[in-house]
């Protein structure tokens, strides 16, 4: 049935369905970004090093293919179910069984490094051929500016609470079973010469891993079930009136999104945000863990931040309304800057650990919401200065998402091959002292830096509030231009 009215505007039941569609992208994001390195390291007892291999290449394949997926995406067919539907459709089952294996311990210790490679790998382009369609899908939706937005602060609230639930299962679930830490010398643990363990030892262990098991299975049912609203509650609209361009080879696509200035710095700008942002969600467990020491409550202060960022989505999207989009980033992006250095600052402390995940909170959702909200700006600027050049939606969301995954191959990467040179002891009750300040630089430090200097490159970015409307006006008059001529046509 038609979720359309007259004058074009989307019915809330659609937005929601739409934004029901990113869910299963963020679940699955939250429960790998906050339990995935300390998975790899304390249950499946991998060597540091080589759980840094896992995570970056993982995350450096994943990025490469998502141009590529981009470029595949660009040049499909429509079909009846639309052009970026199939592809939503037809990953979905391969996507859920692959992130399953990837929570399962194998029984042979030598094929566990390629074993998680593999899997991890197999589920990241799965992924990538549901989520780089679903986020050009937005272009397809509406054509006006102000219904996209609406849209993607759907979006982006359904996002951050996938975030949640993603968090909430991995780490109730888990939280309830953790495995016991191993007392003794660290020097001692960390050469590897205590490994024997009591029988009460290892049936935790295995508590905790049939524990990760159930946790993916739940998260499996609900990308099924998202996916499913998706295909069902949203048509997408083929464009009309424009003239259809050839397919362009992949290195031209290359070629005219990189060569876009406004598209690059605004790329480059959360490029550095982004990094920020996943050194602090790709260490805080490990953090919360072992430098605050707070082994037992980690998942519960993980969750207030997330349950912080979902409420705050909708302050966001009026302030990015009230007050303008890059007004909004500078002002969203630092919010979480005091309170990073207020975490590694002062004595562990529960009370200020739960006040910070609240602060914290509130930026996350303004890291979530404004990338994905100024995207569309940049392909309407895209299409005034090239009018003869359309189609290429797929192509500019794919390398956003190709650089932002890079970003989370180089800091998850950089930050556990930090830890094993650091001297980070498996299952250890305690860290030395090396790990613990290699934890507080990873969270705090770090991540400021990185957020000046993109918000320093940000500064550059030329569509502001005044180009933005005129281009929305420029684009609404050639729609009605184009309506016009179609009604003339049809008159004749």
């Amino acid at each position: 049935p038609s979720r359309r009215d007259n004058s074009g505007r989307l019915s809330v039941c659609t937005k929601l369905c739409y934004a029901i569609g990113g869910a299963p992208y963020q679940i699955t994001g939250s429960a790998l970004g906050f339990f995935l390195q300390i998975y790899l390291l304390d249950v499946a007892q991998l060597d540091p090093l080589h759980a840094s291999v896992i995570l970056f290449v993982g995350r450096a394949w994943d990025a490469v293919t998502d141009p590529t997926v981009g470029f595949l995406v660009s040049r499909s067919r429509w079909t009846r179910f639309g052009r970026m539907m199939p592809w939503i459709l037809i990953s979905t089952p391969f996507a859920v069984l692959t992130y399953f294996m990837i929570w399962f311990v194998p029984p042979v210790e030598q094929g566990k490094v390629l074993w998680y490679l593999v899997f991890y790998c197999l589920f990241q382009t799965l992924q990538t051929c549901f989520h780089v369609p679903y986020s050009a899908l937005t272009m397809f939706i509406s054509t006006e500016q102000k219904e996209r937005d609406s849209a993607t602060a759907y979006r982006m609230t359904v996002e951050v609470l996938g975030t949640v639930v993603g968090t909430a299962i991995q780490g109730q679930i888990v939280g309830g079973a953790i495995a016991p830490c191993l007392p003794g010398d660290l020097d001692i643990l960390h050469n590897g010469t205590s490994v024997l363990l009591g029988s009460d030892n290892n049936i935790s262990l295995n508590g905790t891993k049939r524990a990760y098991l159930i946790a993916s299975g739940i998260i499996c049912i609900i990308y099924v079930l998202c996916a499913a609203i998706l295909f069902l509650g949203v048509r997408e609209q083929e464009e009309s009136g424009r003239l259809k361009m050839e397919p362009m080879s992949f290195f031209d696509g290359v070629k005219m999104v990189m060569g876009y200035g406004p598209y690059v710095k605004l790329v480059m700008g959360f490029l550095f945000t982004s990094l920020a942002f996943m050194l602090l969600e790709g260490n805080f467990a490990l953090f919360c863990t072992y430098t605050l020491g707070f082994r037992n409550d980690f998942q519960n202060i993980l969750l207030v931040i997330m349950l912080s960022g979902t409420l705050s989505i909708p302050f966001w999207q009026w302030f990015l309304s009230r007050f303008g989009k890059k007004t909004a980033v500078y002002f969203g992006i630092t919010w979480a800057v005091p309170f990073m250095i207020l975490i590694v600052s002062i004595e562990s402390s529960l009370v200020v650990a739960y006040v910070v995940s609240v602060a914290a909170g509130v930026s996350v959702a303004a890291a979530f919401l404004l990338p994905w909200s100024m995207l569309p700006d940049v392909v309407d600027d895209f299409k005034i200065n090239h009018p003869d050049s359309n189609g290429h939606e797929a192509i500019f969301y794919s390398f956003y998402v190709f650089f932002t995954k890079f970003a989370s191959g180089i800091s998850l990467g950089i930050s556990t091959l930090s830890l094993d040179f650091a001297g980070y002891v498996t299952r250890g009750c305690s860290q030395p002292d090396a790990v613990n300040l290699t934890l507080k630089v990873l969270v705090a430090p770090a991540p400021a830096v990185l957020i000046v200097l993109g918000l320093f490159i940000f500064k550059s970015y030329p569509i502001d509030e005044a180009k933005r409307q005129g281009n929305r006006k420029l684009l609404d008059n050639e729609q009605d231009s184009e309506t016009e001529s179609t009604e003339l046509g049809t008159i004749v």
